[in-house]
C-alpha cells in the first residue's frame, strides 16, 4: 500500500477515534430528552443515513449488497438488540453526568475482547496478557469494594460491545451492510415506542431538539464510516493503539470539563487499567516499530 493510502486510513482513523470520543457532549445537549426516545431516534435515522451511504457508494449494486440470509438476519436482529442496549447505556450514562464510567469501560474493552476470546473461541492467552488481565480484573474489583458496588456501567458498556464484536466476527457480512440490517430490523419497534410516548412538552421537541435528535444519526454513521475506511488501511495493531484516544478524551472531559469526581478508587482502577493496556499493547507496538525501520 502507498503512502498516501497509509496516510488517508490514519486521518480516517484518528478522525472516529476523535469524534467518538468528543460525542459526549453531543449527547449532553440533548439531556432533557428520555434516553430511549434519543435511542428511537438515533435508530430510526442512522438507518437513514447508512442507506444513503450505502446507496452512494453501492449505486446500481445497492441491493445485491444488502442481501442477506435469513440466518444471518436473525443473528442480526439479536446483535442488533446488543448494540442498541450498548448504546442505551452509554446515552443514559453520559446524561446521568457518569462520562467517567463510559470511559472506563472503552479502557476495559480491549480486555474484554481477549478474555472473550479465551472463552469462547478457545484462543490462548500468552504470559502478558494473562499478567494484564489480572491486573485489571483487580483494578476493577478495587474500584467496586470502593464505591460499595461493582462498576455496572464500564462492565455493562465492556461486555455488551464485547459480545457484539464476538458475533460480528463470526457473522461473514460486511460491516455498514450489517449495521444497517441491526438498525433497520429495529425501525419498527422505535417507531411504536415513539408513537406511544409521544410527549406533549414542547421543550423536548422544539425545532433545535429535532434537528439534535436528527443528526444523532449522523453522529452514529459518520465515524463508522471513517472507521471503516481506516481498517482497510491500517494494519491491525495501529488501530488498536488509536482506539484509545476515545476514552482518553471522554475521561479528560468528565474529569475536566464536566467535573466528574476522579475519587482514588477512580484513580487505582484507571492507573491498573492503564497498566494493563500498556502490558498487552508493548509487544505489538515494539514489533510495528521495528516493521517501520529502514533497512540499512
Amino acid at each position: 500500500m502507498s503512502a498516501t493510502e497509509h496516510n488517508k486510513g490514519l486521518a480516517a482513523g484518528l478522525f472516529c477515534f476523535v469524534f467518538w470520543g468528543f460525542a459526549p457532549i453531543y449527547f449532553k445537549l440533548i439531556q432533557h430528552v428520555p434516553a430511549l426516545t434519543i435511542i428511537a431516534h438515533r435508530i430510526i435515522w442512522a438507518a437513514v443515513f447508512l442507506l444513503l451511504f450505502l446507496a452512494i457508494r453501492e449505486r446500481r449494486h445497492l441491493f445485491s449488497s444488502l442481501r442477506v440470509t435469513a440466518k444471518q438476519l436473525g443473528i442480526l436482529l439479536i446483535n442488533g438488540a446488543m448494540i442498541i442496549s450498548n448504546w442505551l447505556i452509554f446515552v443514559w450514562a453520559v446524561n446521568n453526568g457518569q462520562i467517567l464510567a463510559t470511559s472506563l469501560g472503552y479502557f476495559i474493552n480491549p480486555l474484554v475482547n481477549i478474555f472473550l476470546g479465551m472463552i469462547f473461541l478457545q484462543e490462548k492467552l500468552n504470559k502478558a496478557q494473562t499478567i494484564a488481565l489480572s491486573i485489571a480484573a483487580s483494578a476493577t474489583i478495587f474500584l467496586g469494594v470502593y464505591i460499595g458496588e461493582p462498576p455496572w456501567i464500564a462492565l455493562a458498556l465492556a461486555i455488551s460491545f464485547g459480545l457484539y464484536g464476538l458475533v460480528r466476527k463470526q457473522l461473514d457480512v460486511r460491516p455498514l451492510i450489517g449495521l444497517f440490517w441491526e438498525t433497520c430490523l429495529l425501525i419498527s419497534p422505535a417507531i411504536i415506542y415513539l408513537w406511544i410516548t409521544s410527549p406533549s412538552d414542547p421543550n423536548i421537541y422544539n425545532n433545535q431538539t429535532m434537528v439534535l435528535l436528527i443528526f444523532a444519526g449522523l453522529v452514529t454513521v459518520l465515524p463508522l464510516i471513517g472507521f471503516n475506511y481506516a481498517a482497510k488501511r491500517l494494519t491491525l495493531t495501529l488501530v488498536g493503539f488509536l482506539q484509545y484516544i476515545a476514552p482518553t478524551i471522554s475521561f479528560l472531559i468528565a474529569v475536566l470539563f464536566y467535573g466528574e469526581a476522579f475519587t482514588l478508587g477512580h484513580q487505582v482502577a484507571f492507573a491498573g487499567i492503564w497498566v494493563a493496556l500498556l502490558i498487552i499493547s508493548w509487544q505489538p507496538l515494539t514489533k510495528m516499530l521495528k516493521q517501520k525501520k529502514p533497512k540499512s
